[in-house]
């Protein structure tokens, strides 16, 4: 009864969309309402776990995403994008731009969580994409691939941490070992797949708040200006990370540490520099960056409306208790434990759309196996988060992100984020398990 009734919700809501043309929005609060009583949660219970949803979700993304908009758009219309893309265009040559936008997506997508990095590095994908003809999605792509394999698989991201103590693995060694895997596992879910017929021949035409007219290059700000003002969120998250590796609530300054770390205070200094660097040392007043500052957060407005419904779907799916009886079920059945972990990880994040709680669920049901099995316990840290990357759609909120951000189709999105999020987590596994092999 209840994979019929997520079966029924999913096909609800992209029958809502896709056929009836609702927004997207409605439909999920549509959706996510017949799916509470499809699911058996209390009638007096069903609106609470939608408006959790939707707090949950935003109250850690609204100010990322807002102030990353705002962020975005001055990057883009002073013309430091530009800057920025004519260097890497220079140093890689325009044959090998893929691989310039891989590089800096690996390195930006180790100390940040995915949706910070994909704000971040959106503007300057389209300004690429934009100066130099080049498909979005070809070099969105290889973006996509590495900011989500590093947020799977690697350390300090959230799931990847929590599984590392709950298996009391070590993080230094699962930090390597997922290294190992992620390289080659970006490189094919991201610029060998980007060579695919249907992604390089896909034209779209990203949000507009991020395209920007080109500017003659007498115009544009120096090229340490521009990597600084944009890059900054990415120097902080770095610096603080590090400065919290070793630190313990008893050093003097810890808790300065954990407040000017937080994403959303480093967001705020960014955008205040940026503005300050960008905006009115170029001689642009205060009106008229926030009149653009304006313009960039009713681009987005959508976006964020979607990305809260499919949290409120999430919520409503996991209330449920979906994944504790997905889990239940499948514990007993005769897998090799590193393949059980993923195998269960991969259908709880099908089936309720987030993949942290796919990987925490599937390491509480795992867990009692793992101990005295003589199974590495780095390895089913990246097994785990392998099969939590499988298939983004309709209930995860990355999944929205990707299409209104690229402004693809439904379709679209499916045959480029949906099969690069596959391609990562199968690959993930087939990656843990030659390393058993070896080690």
């Amino acid at each position: 009864m209840v994979f019929l009734g997520i079966g029924i919700s999913i096909l609800l809501l992209v029958l809502l969309i896709v056929w009836v043309k609702l927004e997207p929005f409605i439909a999920f609060l549509l959706v996510s309402v017949a799916a509470g009583i499809l699911l058996g949660i209390p009638l007096d219970r069903v609106m609470a776990a939608i408006q959790k949803g939707i707090g949950d979700l935003l109250g850690g993304l609204i100010i990322i995403i807002t102030l990353g908009a705002m962020l975005g758009k001055i990057v883009a219309d002073s013309g430091a994008a530009q800057r920025i893309a004519e260097f890497l265009m220079k140093l890689f040559g325009q044959y090998r731009i893929q691989w310039a936008i891989t590089l800096t997506s690996l390195v930006v997508g180790i100390p940040l969580f995915f949706n910070v990095g994909f704000v971040l590095l959106v503007p300057l994908v389209f300004t690429v994409s934009y100066q130099y003809k080049i498909p979005a999605m070809y070099i969105g792509v290889p973006m996509l691939a590495a900011l989500s394999v590093t947020h799977g698989l690697l350390p300090p991201h959230p799931a990847p941490v929590a599984l590392v103590a709950q298996f009391d693995a070590n993080m230094g060694l699962t930090l390597i070992y997922g290294l190992i895997i992620a390289i080659p596992l970006i490189l094919v879910a991201g610029p060998l797949m980007a060579r695919l017929p249907w992604i390089r021949s896909m034209h779209v035409m990203p949000l507009e708040a991020f395209r920007s007219e080109m500017q003659p290059s007498e115009s544009l700000p120096s090229l340490a200006n521009s990597l600084v003002s944009a890059l900054l969120p990415v120097f902080l998250l770095i610096a603080t990370s590090l400065a919290l590796l070793d630190a313990s609530p008893e050093v003097p300054g810890y808790t300065w540490l954990v407040f000017l770390g937080d994403p959303g205070i480093v967001m705020l200094f960014s955008l205040l520099w940026a503005t300050v660097s960008l905006g009115i040392r170029k001689g642009k007043s205060v009106a008229a960056i926030m009149d653009s500052f304006g313009k960039a957060v009713k681009d987005i407005a959508l976006v964020i409306l979607i990305i809260a419904g499919a949290g409120a779907f999430k919520e409503v799916l996991v209330s449920s208790g979906v994944s504790a009886e997905i889990a239940t079920a499948m514990e007993d059945w005769a897998v090799p434990p590193l393949v059980l972990g993923w195998l269960i990880a991969a259908i709880i994040r099908v089936s309720v759309g987030s993949a942290t709680v796919a990987a925490l669920t599937a390491a509480g049901i795992i867990g009692p196996l793992v101990e005295g099995s003589g199974v590495n316990a780095n390895l089913m840290v990246l097994a785990i988060g392998s099969g939590s990357l499988i298939f983004s759609h309709f209930n995860d909120g990355g999944f929205w992100l990707v299409k209104e951000y690229f402004n693809l189709t439904i379709k679209q999105t499916l045959t480029t984020w949906s099969l690069v999020e596959t391609v990562a987590a199968v690959g993930g596994l087939l990656g843990v398990l030659a390393m058993n092999l070896i080690l």
